[in-house]
């Protein structure tokens, strides 16, 4: 894959390195929690719930009571769900897929 990220260099390399050696849902609580404060931490997973919610047709409104999120952030996420480098959607299929075989299995 020959993805060129603006973000791209030697300490987001190592970064993006050590996040794919963990193997265990602890093991990412406790590095995240050592390397992010818990605003930053519960900033991602509101952007990644907002992605989910309107990857499901969901309205600005019914995302806003449901996460706590600003339309600002509901923008900024759709903005990137729908024309970023399709991050969002790579984790969302593999989230669905995981969830159905997790309901099948």
């Amino acid at each position: 894959m020959g993805y060129d990220s603006r973000l791209k260099d030697e300490f987001t390399d190592k970064l993006f390195e050590a996040i794919l050696l963990l193997e265990t849902e602890e093991e990412c609580y406790r590095f995240f929690e050592d390397i992010c404060t818990v605003a930053e931490i519960k900033a991602i997973a509101q952007r990644l719930e907002v992605a989910k919610m309107l990857d499901q047709d969901k309205t600005y409104t019914e995302i806003a009571e449901e996460t706590g999120a600003s339309t600002a952030t509901i923008s900024r996420v759709k903005r990137c769900l729908y024309f970023g480098a399709d991050g969002y959607q790579l984790i969302l299929k593999r989230l669905k897929a995981k969830n159905k075989d997790e309901k099948t299995g």
